[in-house]
């Protein structure tokens, strides 16, 4: 059952990639996602949250197998953050990108309330609330940004 928590914690294995460990699960993440892309609202939302659940779980479960608060191979809270920040994303490989780098840049940054949560929410929720909001920040930032040069990608 470990190694099974640890395989959904880590993204496949994803963040155990030595440099960079949010950044690859992030990039991971484009794979299932773009799969899950065109989905109605009405099924995405309810895969968002149970990502969520799954990775609360997951991360909180990892996080006490490794005895460390918070490790960086830990990486299902960046692939619900970029699943969230590419929500209602333009169906264009420039717009993909533009998210993933966004919420990259958020998460990295952790302005507030991302820091909020990354300094005073422990075990599986704070793992995935700062994420989360990273990828609501991103969210948001790629739908007025796309709006003002998505019309130069057609």
């Amino acid at each position: 059952m470990d190694r099974l928590l640890v395989a959904i914690a880590t993204g496949m294995y994803s963040g155990k990639i030595p440099f960079a460990p949010g950044t690859w699960g992030s990039i991971f993440a484009l794979i299932p996602w773009y799969f899950c892309r065109n989905l109605p609202l009405a099924y995405y939302l309810p895969l968002l949250a149970a990502l969520f659940a799954v990775g609360f779980l997951s991360a909180g479960s990892v996080e006490k197998i490794l005895d460390k608060p918070d490790p960086g191979c830990i990486v299902i809270d960046e692939i619900l953050g970029v699943f969230i920040a590419l929500t209602l994303a333009p169906n264009h490989p420039a717009a993909w990108i533009l998210g993933l780098i966004l919420f990259r840049i958020f998460d990295i940054l952790k302005p507030f309330p991302v820091n909020w949560f990354d300094t005073r929410m422990h075990g599986g929720i704070g793992i995935m609330m700062d994420d989360v909001m990273a990828g609501i920040y991103a969210l948001i930032c790629l739908q007025v940004i796309w709006l003002v040069i998505g019309r130069f990608f057609g």
